[in-house]
């Protein structure tokens, strides 16, 4: 049976005019600033307005290590929101903005699949309402001011070898990753090597997802350090006066978006920070905002529990003073067989053995999220050619790991395939179950944390730091900064260093590379491995591939 592709079914959907989305949460027309007909942000003054009602549930989907069978996260988020509201539940569903990057790269979009899916799909993997664009031009001018002051006498007394403020671009450019700038004479400054970051690793996009108003936002990206002087003194952005000019180029990408799934429920869709490089959690004021307007409130994490998750709990739950009710962790069958030594090629076959031997990858993320004292549903992401001996053998594992797994068949029924797992989900978050604690206090050392998370997230036997990196932490320490948490920047397909390490293994260490302080998001980024802050395209982009055809529509977004 062929079956559409996601943009087909997207461009048929029978999309509400946002008007009537914004009153199902209870805005006013006049609180939405629309974008077209089917996309809106939400004012500042009516998110203010309802800050003393209480909460609703907090739902969190995330996912095992992903694998190019496909998981579909994003795509359960959707269908599990969308299935709240079929069984009679106020919700609303809470996700990232998709990068450029990716999108052209070969991820693709972030708005789901089949029919649970957010829409408008294309503009939402494209332009969408300019906030990834707001984030590279805020960034940006704050680098170019800091050329600038050095230009005409520096005289805060930048040292031009610590310019820690590196370029962005919201585009998988690797030549761009190493770059010498100011080159061709006096005229142009003073030459030095820099380089450029994608926009999703941005400290700036990581502040816009933190910060609950605009004036929180201005006082982060001013205590954001850019450089040091040769006394190794911190310089702020603040000492370079562009956090003023910051936040006005930011004051509307601040707020939250307003758009609809397939069946006509609300989705926020707001910021948009890389999970293996920055936090990968869509905006606190979004998600804050969706949980005075809804009973219940279904977000993401990005990439693999390990990664996404983990930085969930540690940074912006305990930055935002939020704990989830419930955690949803998405497997499916085919990764499964592919973490048990199946080729892609070959996952159309039955193989119960390969379903089995792949499960401890799944097991070990169920572990890792009842640390933090949530409990925990799988929801086994349907395929049409997943067999009923292999769903059986995902249940009966989950089942031995003190866990339930529920089908979901979203992808291909909507809300109608997701309704078992609602209502389960459902009736967990109202249990009161969740005894939810970051995995480690403020007061422990910097090194102490990465060591907690390598060890009790990744599993590994140790961290591997030069002296260079610990003096570093020291130093940050010494500086008033070691309360800050740590935002380990790791590859997302495996839980060690190694991308081709798949299942749960064990007996591995975690090498840091490098790390960085953001101290206006308020973290400690830990670079792991060999993972890039600015990718790379593959062999074959799919941006070989998009088009747009006789009638003027786009092909090729995925």
């Amino acid at each position: 049976m062929a079956y559409k592709t996601d943009i087909e079914i997207a461009r048929e959907a029978n999309k509400l005019p946002i008007k009537e989305i914004g009153e199902k949460l209870g805005i006013a027309f006049e609180n939405l600033v629309p974008y077209g007909h089917d996309k809106a942000k939400v004012n500042q003054d009516f998110i203010s307005s309802v800050q003393d009602r209480e909460n609703g549930k907090l739902i969190l989907v995330t996912a095992i290590n992903p694998t190019p069978a496909g998981e579909g996260k994003t795509t359960t988020t959707v269908g599990l929101g969308d299935g709240l509201n079929r069984i009679g539940k106020k919700a609303a569903v809470c996700i990232r903005e998709a990068s450029l990057g990716p999108n052209f790269g070969m991820k693709g979009g972030a708005a789901g699949g089949g029919m649970a899916q957010i829409v408008p799909m294309e503009d939402m993997n494209l332009h969408f309402t300019g906030d990834f664009h707001a984030i590279t031009s805020a960034h940006n001018l704050l680098s170019a001011m800091i050329d600038n002051h050095i230009y005409w006498g520096n005289e805060l007394e930048i040292d031009e070898r610590r310019v820690t403020w590196r370029r962005v671009l919201d585009m998988n450019d690797r030549a761009l990753r190493d770059v010498v700038t100011s080159l061709g004479g006096v005229a142009n400054g003073f030459p030095r090597q820099t380089g450029f970051d994608i926009t999703v690793a941005s400290e700036v996009m990581a502040i816009l997802c933190l910060s609950k108003d605009l004036a929180d936002l201005e006082a982060r990206l001013g205590d954001m350090i850019v450089a040091y002087r040769r006394d190794r003194s911190p310089i702020y952005c603040r000492d370079i006066k562009a956090d003023g000019a910051m936040t006005v180029l930011l004051k509307d990408a601040m707020q939250p978006n307003l758009v609809q799934t397939l069946e006509n429920n609300p989705a926020f869709v707001h910021g948009g920070p890389f999970a293996n490089i920055a936090h990968g959690c869509n905006s606190v004021i979004a998600t804050t905002t969706a949980l005075k307007l809804a009973d219940y409130v279904v977000t993401e994490a990005g990439f693999g529990a390990d990664l996404g998750a983990e930085k969930f709990m540690n940074i912006k739950c305990r930055k935002a003073g939020l704990a989830p009710d419930c955690v949803v962790l998405v497997a499916t069958v085919r990764a499964m067989k592919m973490n048990g030594g199946v080729a892609k090629a070959d996952l159309g076959a039955e193989n119960v053995d390969a379903v089995k031997a792949g499960c401890p990858n799944l097991g070990r993320h169920i572990g890792n999220l009842k640390q933090f004292g949530v409990p925990v549903v799988v929801a086994i992401n349907h395929f049409v050619t997943d067999t009923e001996a292999e769903i059986q053998a995902v249940k009966d594992f989950v089942k031995s790991q003190g866990s339930e797994a529920i089908l979901s068949r979203h992808w291909e029924l909507g809300s109608e395939g997701s309704a078992e797992l609602a209502t389960r989900v459902a009736q967990i978050a109202d249990s009161g179950a969740s005894q939810f604690a970051p995995l480690y206090p403020d007061e422990m050392p910097l090194f102490q944390k990465i060591e907690r998370v390598a060890k009790s997230i990744y599993h590994a036997d140790e961290v591997l730091a030069d002296g260079k990196i610990r003096s570093q932490l020291k130093e940050w320490e010494d500086a008033g900064f070691g309360n800050l948490p740590v935002c380990m920047a790791k590859t997302q397909y495996s839980f060690t260093t190694d991308p081709n390490r798949r299942g749960a293994p064990t007996g591995h260490s975690v090498p840091i590379r490098e790390v960085r302080l953001s101290a206006g998001a308020g973290f400690v980024v830990v670079i792991c491995g060999e993972i890039m802050t600015m990718p790379g395209l593959p062999r074959v982009p799919a941006s070989e591939t998009i088009r747009l055809n006789e009638e003027g529509l786009i092909e090729g977004l995925f």
